[in-house]
């Protein structure tokens, strides 16, 4: 499945990023012994929580786009839950029912479509007993 990360490459880039290329460095000859941890990044993702709130937006082509809406709805209808993944964060979602999905055309002026998916989040909850 490709990533938010995956599309990055894309997208216009919202902000600047004062990181080196890390793929451009070469790798010191001394200290290229395999072990476990090179096969994870240097840097571990931030993974958002429930408990803060956190948004982002992106500019990209309508096949990206498309692309990505593919790859939420095939996690929609084959999981319940959704991982959206970035470079520096990801972000793991368990979703519950019912989704929301809301269609909006704005034909005054300049005509714009706007599809927003709202989905809550799954509870492991249970009722309790009634005696």
């Amino acid at each position: 499945m490709r990533t938010m990360e995956d599309m990055e490459s894309s997208a216009e880039p919202a902000e600047e990023s004062a990181e080196p290329d890390e793929e451009s460095a070469e790798p010191d000859e001394e200290s290229a012994e395999p072990d476990e941890s090179s096969a994870e990044p240097q840097e571990e993702r931030t993974v958002i929580r429930t408990g803060r709130e956190f948004e982002q937006e992106y500019r990209l082509d309508a096949s990206e786009a498309g692309q990505f809406l593919i790859e939420v709805g095939e996690q929609l209808r084959d999981s319940d839950e959704l991982t959206i993944v970035e470079d520096e964060w990801e972000l793991p979602f368990a979703f519950g029912e019912p989704v929301h999905l809301e269609v909006d055309f704005d034909g005054v002026r300049e005509p714009e479509l706007e599809i927003e998916l709202e989905l809550p989040g799954r509870t492991d909850e249970n009722a309790p007993d009634v005696e």
